[in-house]
């Protein structure tokens, strides 16, 4: 099989299979690899990156087939007759039909007869054996020519994508012993320090070391927007220094950096397929050859019930048929438009593992969302501790901190800001995370319980309050079966948190939200953003029978939480959307579709890329279906010559490949 990649790379210009494998090579290679042979590969007979070389061999053959004619029918000289006449057709054909013969060979040669370069060799060949020589050459000229347009029109569908993998530099600069080593990232450690200029981009994951920085964080978010970082704050490979030269400690190795996992997710992406193009491809294989029958049929049958039977007509009707067939427009309209919403979707930093998921998110009805970090910002902080006077309260917050420091939930964060300092002396023992709870470890032989009051209740702890009453989050605390008190929380809602619920609202997408979190607290962010259907106080396993209960409606769902602690109704939803993919390694590699800078006003945006893509995707087909369906009854009927067949094939091929740059072109933005 690589094979026979290698040896379609050879011709670049010609026929829309060859382009098929382009889609192809980008499964089986990865797509920097792909990007790197037509940069780079010598052996390529055309470079992508010159468009004049690409229409070289149109623009030769359209000049002698121009001077052909213009013998033919206005000077009209003696000797453009016979042989000399059919060697300077043969001499315009030669550079357009000759790279889609070998095609033909070579196909053949590896078991598939019935492709493309075939039904347009037969075409052109048999224009040729019934002296239509003007039209055997303009066949294949404008088929070449509209294969160099989708050639094009494919290398701007990656060059979205290709842009994110030019994000990532190969060389950084080390210090090492004072003295700057500029040195390839890939072979850089951990613990290692790098110095970036103003106006280089990062190579490696890292944490500050310089007091602040400014950074463009394009690359990862899609937001141009500066983003202030200051010393000890984590900084990402694909950011650029905006300021003073700044000092980053490295805490990943080259292949593990944020960004590295990103563009492994991207240049993946293309071999999830869409249920619509794999229909498509299908189709074409069991279409091709049928088409060939038909077209034999179109010119033997007629013989059996025609008395004036003449096999030229019906042998011309037979070409006409074969080049009106080609499904060219299908085979690559349909791919070029889902590449060209996965571009779209990861230049506004949006991630999709899969053209399916484009589809699965542009049908999808009902958007369950978790509350923290989701619609919320996920910043807590404490406002207050209410502790019985009978405890030690620094002490139990030391010990709290002390445990927290256990767990990445943000409430742990807001505690151990509040929190000054932990005694070395506090040793902990048994330390249990247990989900949807909180946390449970011995200090001194003694239990410590730190979570919601599902917990107290759990290990029969007595308390004399109602948690109802408080609206702010709440964490509970015991300390040697005793209950203690509790620590208040509250987060913030996230600003475009709005802007999403009446977008999802516009787009018809019915929205829910489920939390472990108080239902209090659920109610009134619900309550504020005008979400109807709000749960709170959910285990991991309430949440998986709420999925289930809507599922089993017969309506689709799309989940949109972390990622990792909500893994069980991530994996029941029909797509998977996880928040922050700037935090979490595991968020990359559980959901489907990440949002790169927590913005949740970019689901409904993921929604209308998807939307937007499928209806590129069924105009296509429509037009490709009507336009050849109408052409094809006309060639039968022997009211189609040659040139409408052209229409039918390359016209309709172009006018699709346009329709598919739209999406490329096309603005998300949040407005």
């Amino acid at each position: 099989m690589k094979d026979k990649y290698i040896q379609k790379a050879k011709v670049k210009s010609l026929c829309c299979t060859q382009e098929e494998d382009e889609y192809s090579k980008v499964e089986a290679k990865g797509l920097k690899n792909e990007i790197d042979n037509h940069e780079h590969g010598e052996e390529n007979e055309y470079d992508h990156s010159h468009p004049i070389k690409l229409f070289l061999p149109s623009l030769i053959s359209l000049v002698l087939l121009l001077i052909a004619i213009f013998f033919d029918n206005v000077l009209k000289p003696e000797w453009f007759n016979g042989w000399v006449r059919i060697f300077w057709y043969l001499l315009s054909y030669s550079p357009v039909g000759f790279p889609v013969l070998k095609e033909a060979g070579i196909s053949i040669g590896n078991g598939e007869i019935f492709s493309e370069f075939f039904l347009m060799g037969i075409a052109t060949i048999g224009a040729f054996a019934i002296g239509e020589y003007p039209e055997g050459v303009a066949v294949m000229l404008f088929y070449a020519i509209g294969e160099v347009f989708q050639t094009i029109a494919v290398k701007r569908a990656k060059s979205s994508i290709k842009s994110l993998l030019d994000q990532r530099p190969d060389e950084v600069t080390v210090l090492k012993n004072n003295q700057q080593q500029t040195v390839k990232a890939e072979i850089v450690n951990i613990d290692e320090i790098i110095q970036l200029k103003p106006g280089e981009k990062l190579g490696l994951d890292g944490i500050l070391l310089s007091e602040i920085a400014s950074f463009n964080t394009a690359a990862l978010t899609g937001e141009s927007k500066p983003d202030t970082k200051a010393k000890g704050d984590t900084v990402l490979a694909g950011m650029i220094n905006l300021t003073t030269v700044s000092q980053v400690k490295v805490t990943a190795v080259y292949a593990d950096s944020k960004l590295s996992k990103i563009l492994e997710l991207v240049q993946n992406a293309t071999s999830r397929k869409a249920p619509t193009e794999l229909l498509i491809r299908k189709f074409a294989k069991i279409y091709t050859p049928i088409v060939v029958l038909l077209a034999i049929a179109t010119c033997l049958l007629p013989y059996f019930f025609i008395s004036d039977y003449q096999f030229k007509d019906w042998l011309y009707r037979s070409l006409v048929f074969l080049v009106i067939s080609c499904p060219c427009a299908l085979v690559i309209s349909i791919p070029l438009g889902y590449f060209g919403g996965i571009g779209a979707a990861s230049r506004n930093g949006i991630l999709f593992k899969g053209s399916n998921f484009l589809d699965a998110l542009a049908s999808i009805q009902n958007l369950v969302m978790d509350k923290t970090g989701t619609m919320t910002e996920g910043v807590f902080k404490v406002q207050e501790v209410v502790f019985n006077p009978g405890f030690n309260q620094v002490e139990i917050l030391k010990m709290v901190k002390a445990l927290e420091s256990h767990s990445s939930h943000p409430v742990a964060t807001a505690i151990s800001d509040f929190v000054d300092s932990v005694s070395d002396e506090i040793s902990l023992q048994s330390i249990e995370e247990m989900s949807g709870y909180g946390l449970k470890a011995e200090v001194d032989g003694k239990q410590l319980l730190v979570g919601n009051f599902k917990l107290m209740d759990k290990f029969a702890i007595e308390y004399n309050i109602d948690p109802q009453a408080i609206v702010y989050t709440v964490i509970a605390v015991a300390y040697d079966k005793k209950f203690v008190g509790y620590i208040t929380i509250a987060d913030r809602i996230k600003e475009d948190a709005q802007i999403t619920i009446d977008k999802l609202n516009l787009l018809g997408v019915k929205s829910t939200m489920l939390s472990g979190d108080k239902s209090t607290i659920v109610k009134f962010v619900s309550e504020k953003l005008g979400i109807k259907s709000a749960y709170g106080d959910l285990l991991p396993e309430d949440k998986v029978y709420k999925i289930k209960e809507i599922k089993s409606k017969g309506e689709t769902v799309a989940f949109v939480g972390d990622g990792v602690n909500d893994a069980p109704v991530v994996a029941l939803s029909d797509v998977g959307i996880a928040m922050g993919g700037l935090g979490s390694d595991a968020t990359i590699e559980t959901a489907d579709v990440v949002i790169q800078d927590d913005k949740p006003s970019k689901i409904p945006m993921a929604i209308n890329i998807g939307k937007q893509t499928r209806l590129i995707v069924w105009q296509n087909i429509a037009l490709a279906f009507v336009v050849k369906g109408i052409v094809l009854i006309l060639g039968a009927g022997g009211l189609a010559t040659m040139w409408e067949a052209v229409f039918a094939d390359v016209g309709v091929a172009l006018l699709a490949i346009l329709n598919s740059v739209r999406l490329q072109m096309k603005k998300f933005a949040i407005k």
